[in-house]
């Protein structure tokens, strides 16, 4: 493949880009080659070493903010038909309501994850103000005069400050975790207009 098929494959597979963004990314590429050639590579070579045209065009798409693929996809290409216009007019009250139920309920979900998230680091932060209590506690009750329940202050002072480390390890792999999702759940409707457009 040389340079032009190049890029006219990668034209073709970014389609759904607007046109500034397409334009964009085919400047980059054709520099790109422009300078593996220059470096000695034939054309087919410095193709060859940029990979497969679906893994570039893929990648692009990917990392192009969700909004402009939206807007992209939602781009009318043609005028829309007075039928279609009161179709869509007559069932917004069946379309409408349904789309707004399942946007609030994914965010619903989304935001219990993180009050699960926000209330394990309440815990934590529980555990870490009794654990120096505790210890503080043994001192006086030690000075006191009272040593056994100045070693069990002490003791559960001491367990509390462990549980607080070993606490905080989970809460940090927790709210890690959440965010993936988040990331993973965004990258998969993101996959969805990516698709829809290479189709």
């Amino acid at each position: 493949m040389d340079k032009k098929e190049f890029l006219s494959a990668l034209e073709a597979r970014l389609a759904g880009l607007p046109e500034a963004d397409r334009r964009s990314s085919l400047d980059f590429y054709a520099e790109m080659l422009d300078d593996l050639m220059e470096g000695g590579m034939t054309e087919q070579e410095a193709v060859a070493s940029l990979g497969s045209v679906d893994a570039i065009a893929q990648e692009i798409l990917m990392d192009t903010p969700l909004p402009k693929l939206i807007k992209a996809k939602m781009k009318p290409k043609r005028r829309m038909r007075a039928w279609e216009i009161v179709l869509i007019a007559v069932g917004s009250p069946v379309w409408f309501p349904i789309l707004i139920a399942l946007f609030a309920v994914a965010l619903s979900l989304y935001i219990t994850l993180w009050a699960v998230v926000l209330s394990l680091y309440a815990a934590d932060l529980a555990f870490a103000i009794s654990a120096p209590a505790g210890i503080i506690a043994a001192i006086a009750l030690f000075v006191s005069g009272k040593p056994a329940a100045a070693l069990l202050f002490l003791g559960a002072g001491l367990v509390l400050a462990g549980l607080t480390i070993l606490w905080l390890l989970l809460c940090n792999l927790t709210a890690k975790g959440v965010w993936q999702l988040g990331k993973l759940t965004l990258r998969g409707i993101k996959a969805c207009f990516v698709r829809k457009k290479g189709e």
